[in-house]
């Protein structure tokens, strides 16, 4: 049973275990204090060519998201997110549970428009309801669709304008930047957003993301968020140390190259084959529609993800490919999906 249920089923890249294990008994402070964040920083700094950003080193996604909305937020105020993502619909409630609402808009893409948005805040008027106050995006969105510079410019003129914060979750940024309808550098995030996240667990690290805050409104006192909220790891060098080599040698824009490649060939196989897509993706996550026949017979050697019911014949399935996934198994798989 090959797994292509998502982009973390391995554990990390032999240079990040190499690395944590050179470095393992050598004594550092605690908390991301230590000399192994410091210098992952300066290399972001410098890969963002910015030197005035904030960044912080944080175990997980959710984590991330649930730690950076509930800071940036105050009571009253919300979030607003298509209703594909992950703060609406993969991480238990977190937002809400730290009294926030999650106001969600229908998206086809995956994607927020500002007409979208601007819908939202003309029926959210007065102090009898939450205030929207964040725009949640996901780059790349929770269906492989991305964002191109232009609509996320968009996008914050029109928060700056409206008195919003653009919040970017980029769990899969890599695969975003790295796809070929990409037109961003990592780099043009931080004149387009307040803050966004390099999410590495999903490419290539044991765990882990990198927080970027830009807008200097939201930089104070952070540290005791992560620490109030249980993230503020005490040895946090296991942090720095991933991406230091994460960032080195191209490795972080390599390892989501094989992703996004072995996706494509999937997806390329998939529409010669006549299947149909729920969307096509540039990224690495692919959701073709299966006959349930043909679902049944592929579950006995690979396993997916099962995204929704399409009607009592056909299911939506999601294809995660990985930095790790294995190209013979890719053309297994292919081989596979001629025979429906």
């Amino acid at each position: 049973m090959y797994s292509f249920i998502n982009d973390y089923s391995e554990g990390a890249h032999e240079s990040i275990l190499n690395a944590l294990v050179e470095s393992n008994l050598k004594q550092s402070a605690g908390y991301g204090l230590d000399e192994y964040c410091e210098s992952a920083k300066d290399i972001l700094k410098n890969v963002l060519k910015n030197n005035e950003i904030d960044i912080h080193f944080i175990p997980g996604g959710t984590q991330v998201n649930l730690i950076s909305i509930s800071s940036f937020l105050r009571q009253h105020e919300a979030a607003i997110a298509a209703n594909t993502g992950h703060i609406a619909v993969h991480e238990t409630g977190a937002i809400e549970a730290t009294g926030h609402k999650v106001i969600t808009v229908d998206s086809d893409d995956g994607k927020l428009t500002v007409d979208k948005i601007e819908k939202v805040l003309k029926v959210h008027t007065d102090e009898h309801m939450v205030k929207p106050r964040l725009v949640f995006i996901s780059q790349a969105t929770e269906i492989g669709t991305i964002y191109k510079k232009q609509e996320i410019a968009k996008l914050y003129s029109y928060c700056k304008e409206n008195d919003l914060l653009l919040y970017i979750d980029g769990a899969r940024i890599a695969s975003a930047i790295t796809s070929k309808e990409n037109d961003l550098q990592l780099s043009d995030f931080v004149n387009l957003c307040d803050a966004f996240y390099i999410g590495g667990t999903k490419n290539g690290a044991l765990f882990g993301e990198a927080l970027v805050i830009c807008n200097d409104s939201l930089k104070k006192d952070f540290r005791y968020n992560i620490k109030q909220k249980g993230a503020l790891l005490a040895k946090g060098r296991l942090l720095g140390i991933q991406f230091i080599e994460l960032f080195k040698d191209n490795l972080f824009f390599d390892l989501a190259n094989h992703a996004n490649e072995m996706a494509r060939l999937i997806q390329d196989a998939l529409i010669e084959n006549n299947y149909k897509l729920l969307i096509k993706s540039p990224t690495n996550q692919i959701f073709p529609i299966l006959k349930n026949t043909d679902l049944e017979r592929l579950s006995k050697k690979y396993s997916f993800a099962i995204w929704e019911e399409y009607d009592e014949n056909h299911t939506v399935i999601r294809i995660c490919t990985s930095w790790a996934t294995d190209k013979e198994k890719v053309l297994e798989l292919i081989e596979d999906l001629k025979n429906h």
